[in-house]
């Protein structure tokens, strides 16, 4: 079974898969959200079957952590939106 990491520095230290950048997040929202199958986000990742199901048991068996990630995901988001609609002033 694959690890699942959290590395400081690598995709913000959200949980991924040992030897990759690819989150378990991710991978969720592929094969859950996504409705695409296993097999296919494997191969569209480049990233064993066995890893896939690694991410999405870390997914289903550490609920809170995955909230606190997606919302701090939708933050960073939402800023962005903000911030690349409202420029700042160019400095005199």
């Amino acid at each position: 079974m694959a690890d699942i990491v959290r590395t400081e520095g690598v995709l913000g230290g959200d949980p991924r898969i040992e030897g990759t950048r690819v989150s378990v997040l991710h991978v969720y929202e592929l094969v859950v959200e996504g409705d695409h199958p296993p097999v296919d986000v494997a191969d569209q990742l480049d990233i064993s079957l066995g890893e896939v199901y690694s991410a999405l048991a870390y997914y289903h068996e550490h609920p809170e952590e995955m909230r606190e990630v997606r919302a701090a995901q939708e933050s960073a988001a939402a800023t962005l939106r903000e911030e690349s609609l409202s420029p700042p002033e160019p400095a005199k």
